[in-house]
């Protein structure tokens, strides 16, 4: 679900996945057979059930558990992966502007004093502010 009419704007979670295809009769093989891409989730509004998402899986900037994350990638794309690196939050202006409200409204879930200090504390500088448009994509 894309909340691109949401009166809290959009976001996305982005993502770099390295992943291996391993094919399933013994006398094929592939070559390469890694790959990099790029996965993009789109961020829950604020407030919402999921909105939470960054606290839960990111730290500082980086995922903050790499094998349970790589498995749920694994489940999701039904790939081997091998490396899953979060890029940023892609994220519009009205979007990032209810994620400071709500994270202020409940700064103890975050362990922070500050918004700013959760936000640095979860996604370290990987906030990137677009139009609208293209955090649709």
């Amino acid at each position: 679900m894309d909340h691109t009419d949401s009166s809290t704007g959009t976001a996305r979670y982005v993502f770099r996945v390295g992943f291996r295809v391993e094919p399933s009769r013994p006398k094929l093989s592939i070559d390469p057979a890694e790959y990099e891409t790029t996965l993009s989730r789109v961020a829950d509004p604020p407030g919402e059930p999921g909105w939470m998402f960054f606290r839960d899986h990111l730290w500082r900037g980086t995922v903050g558990d790499d094998t349970y994350f790589r498995e749920i990638v694994e489940d999701a794309l039904g790939v081997s992966v091998v490396s899953v690196t979060f890029s940023e939050l892609r994220t519009d202006r009205l979007y990032l502007d209810a994620l400071r409200d709500a994270i202020g409204s409940q700064l103890g879930e975050f362990r922070a004093d500050t918004v700013d200090e959760a936000l640095k504390k979860y996604l370290g500088s990987s906030i990137h502010v677009v139009s609208p448009e293209d955090t649709t994509g």
